[in-house]
């Protein structure tokens, strides 16, 4: 993907895949992401599957319904989504 910022600057936007989605709960809009890479709350995240492509800030997430700031490759987190996600998703690191 390709941004143009103000000024006429061109800046690639690059994606790193750093997990996919394991469970989604509607009713309280959060996914379970099993992770592959770190993720840290700040960080933007895409979620991108067949009908699902959105961009987040990871505001807060969760392991064993304990609030954490980071987490790793084979950590199991729920964090709060704006959209429907599907299992299977894939979700990258935005940077």
């Amino acid at each position: 993907m390709i941004i143009l910022k103000r000024g006429g600057t061109i800046v690639a936007e690059e994606k790193k895949l750093i997990g996919k989605v394991t469970h989604y709960f509607g009713k309280i809009s959060v996914a379970g992401i099993s992770l592959t890479d770190t993720l840290k709350v700040g960080d933007t995240i895409s979620i991108e599957g067949a009908t699902t492509s959105f961009e987040e800030k990871v505001i807060s997430m969760q392991i064993d319904q304990k609030t954490v700031e980071q987490a790793g490759a084979g950590d199991l987190i729920g964090i709060k989504v704006k959209d429907k996600v599907r299992v299977g998703d894939n979700v990258y690191l935005v940077s």
